[in-house]
C-alpha cells in the first residue's frame, strides 16, 4: 500500500468520523473514488475505529451484516461484511434515544452472543461458537448512515462501520434456552410489524458468528472473550421516528425495547 493510498484512507475516515459527530452526511465514497475496493473499505473502517479509540471509546465487540442472500445480491457479494462495537454504542434495554444524535436512523431486531473465550481460525463451526458462548441477548441494532441519503454501495457501508450506530441490549439467557434457528421474533415499531426466525441468519445465528470468525482470520484477527457479537438481522428494518416505541420479542429468548 502506497503512502498516497494510506493518506486517502485516513482522510476518508476523518470525513466519516466527523460526519457522525456533526450529523452532516458526506457524499458516497464509492462515487468519488470508484477504484477503491473492499480491502480499502476495511482499511478506512480501521482508521475510523482508531479515531474512536483515540477519543476514549473502548472496543466492546463486533457485528456481522449482509447475512441474507437478498442483501448480498444487492451489494454484489457472496459473503457477509462486519463492523465493530464500542462501549459508547451499547445501550441498556428500555433506553430513551435522543434522535438528535443520529442522521437517518433505522432499527433491526437480532441476537447477540456474549463470548466466554477467544475464538479464531478458518475452521470454526457453529458448535464451537455455542460452546464458547456464555449468553445470548435480544438486541435492537440502531443503524445509521454517514453517507448522504443512504446512497450506499459495499465500499460505503463497510467503510462506514457496516452502517452501525448503536445496540440496545436486553437481558441475556443461556444459549440452550431455545432452538435459536427455530425461534421467532416479532418486531413492532411505528405502526409496522416484522416477523422473522433465527434461521433467516445463515440458517442459524451461531453459524453467522462462526462465519464472522472465519472472515476475521483473513485479517489475522478473531473474537475475544467478553466480546458482544451481533449476529445479523432477523427481518427488515424499521425507520426510527420521534415519539415512537420499538419492541422486539423473541419468545423464550426474551425481549428488548427502546423509545424515542
Amino acid at each position: 500500500m502506497t503512502t498516497a493510498v494510506r493518506t486517502l484512507h485516513r482522510e476518508l475516515a476523518a470525513e466519516l468520523w466527523n460526519a457522525a459527530r456533526t450529523r452532516r452526511p458526506v457524499p458516497p465514497v464509492s462515487s468519488r473514488h470508484p477504484r477503491l475496493g473492499l480491502a480499502d473499505a476495511y482499511a478506512i473502517q480501521s482508521e475510523v475505529r482508531a479515531l474512536d479509540v483515540a477519543d476514549g471509546a473502548v472496543p466492546a465487540g463486533l457485528k456481522i451484516g449482509a447475512t441474507s442472500e437478498a442483501i448480498q445480491r444487492m451489494f454484489g457479494i457472496d459473503h457477509p461484511d462486519f463492523g465493530y462495537l464500542t462501549d459508547r454504542m451499547i445501550l441498556p434495554d428500555g433506553v430513551h434515544l435522543d434522535l438528535g444524535r443520529f442522521i437517518a436512523p433505522k432499527v433491526e431486531g437480532e441476537l447477540a452472543f456474549r463470548m466466554a473465550r477467544d475464538l479464531s481460525g478458518r475452521d470454526v463451526t457453529a458448535r464451537d461458537v455455542l460452546d464458547a458462548t456464555t449468553e445470548v441477548c435480544p438486541v435492537l441494532e440502531v443503524l445509521d448512515s454517514r453517507i448522504e441519503e443512504w446512497r450506499i454501495g459495499l465500499v460505503d457501508t463497510v467503510a462506514d462501520n457496516a452502517s452501525s450506530a448503536a445496540a440496545v441490549v436486553g437481558p441475556g439467557v443461556p444459549p440452550d434456552t431455545a432452538d435459536l434457528a427455530a425461534a421467532r421474533m416479532v418486531l413492532r415499531g411505528g405502526g409496522a410489524e416484522h416477523t422473522g426466525h433465527g434461521s433467516a441468519v445463515m440458517g442459524h445465528p451461531a453459524e453467522s458468528v462462526a462465519c464472522l470468525v472465519r472472515i476475521l482470520a483473513d485479517f489475522g484477527a478473531g473474537i475475544a472473550a467478553g466480546d458482544l457479537v451481533l449476529a445479523g438481522s432477523w427481518s427488515g428494518a424499521v425507520d426510527l421516528l420521534p415519539d415512537q416505541e420499538v419492541h422486539a420479542a423473541f419468545g423464550a429468548l426474551g425481549s428488548v425495547s427502546l423509545s424515542t
